[in-house]
């Protein structure tokens, strides 16, 4: 099975001709990180006033990771092909992966026009052989189960091949999702790295109110055999800086601090923003204040 970028053309990654693959940590400029990090919250709000299904919230949660994921960590090579796979476990903050995937070339402005929309190829969760997903990830839970098995597989292939995952902290509450935390350091699948965006939000409640046993999350994934550390989430030296600086040697979990919303005034830690996209007003507002932020 193909998967991720696997399957990109040339035109996804900027030309990289002589080099071969891109070195695992390439140089990466975190003031570049912000002004893309912008631009993208922009683009997901225009996406906004044409249909009302999307997580906006939660996208927003996770804009530097997923962007530090593809642009500071994923390899490529001269034709714009890579041994690395992305998968976005929380299926619902698919939107920040799909205007990522617009800027890569991978897809086009006219399937972002048409996402949710009859005869689009988009839906409000990833699915499985549209350019660039690696899975179909509607159902909560079961992302990181596919991330041990594709990063196994790596490992026996022995390709080097290493395995992105971002996981809601809601979805923490899947009883899968801690098997496949057990058996992923009982694989020793060192090739494994995970991230959760621990906004504190499930739906319209706070984790931490509803399930406060979660906590301390570090301390859990380095019992199961994981290495793990906690980063500010928004923060894109520091999410680049705790891969690059990794032992290597088995599975990592990034804990990822982030806030729901984060980037517009009114929509942070605000549970209705989960479903909701905004009314023209809103939508000025929030145009208005991303604008600010990329002058």
């Amino acid at each position: 099975m193909r998967r991720g970028l696997h399957s990109l053309s040339s035109a996804s990654f900027p030309p990289l001709r002589g080099h071969g693959l891109v070195s695992l940590h390439p140089p990466f400029d975190s003031a570049a990180a912000q002004r893309r990090c912008n631009e993208f919250r922009r683009r997901i709000l225009e996406i906004s006033q044409q249909v009302q299904a999307l997580h906006i919230g939660s996208a927003y949660s996770c804009t530097e990771i997923v962007d530090c994921i593809y642009f500071g960590l994923m390899r490529c090579d001269d034709d714009g092909r890579s041994p690395d796979t992305f998968l976005m476990s929380k299926g619902h903050g698919c939107m920040i992966q799909y205007v990522i995937l617009e800027r890569l070339g991978v897809l086009s402005r006219t399937d972002m026009d048409q996402y949710c929309k009859a005869g689009g190829r988009l839906g409000c969760h990833p699915d499985y052989g549209n350019p660039g997903i690696a899975a179909s990830t509607g159902s909560l839970g079961h992302g990181l189960s596919m991330s041990v098995g594709m990063a196994y597989a790596e490992k026996v292939r022995g390709t080097g091949g290493i395995v992105y995952c971002v996981l809601s902290d809601g979805e923490l509450q899947e009883g899968s999702t801690w098997e496949a935390t057990m058996m992923a350091s009982s694989l020793g699948v060192h090739n494994l790295v995970a991230f959760v965006d621990n906004n504190d939000f499930q739906s319209l409640g706070r984790t931490s109110v509803t399930h406060p046993s979660f906590y301390p999350l570090v301390e859990k994934y380095i019992a199961f055999g994981w290495e793990s550390i906690e980063v500010p989430g928004h923060d894109s030296r520091a999410i680049h800086a705790a891969v690059a600086g990794r032992r290597g040697d088995r599975p990592l979990m990034v804990v990822a601090k982030t806030t729901k919303g984060r980037g517009i005034s009114y929509m942070e830690n605000v549970p209705i923003w989960h479903y909701r996209s905004p009314n023209p007003a809103e939508y000025r507002q929030g145009l208005e204040e991303l604008e600010q932020a990329l002058r």
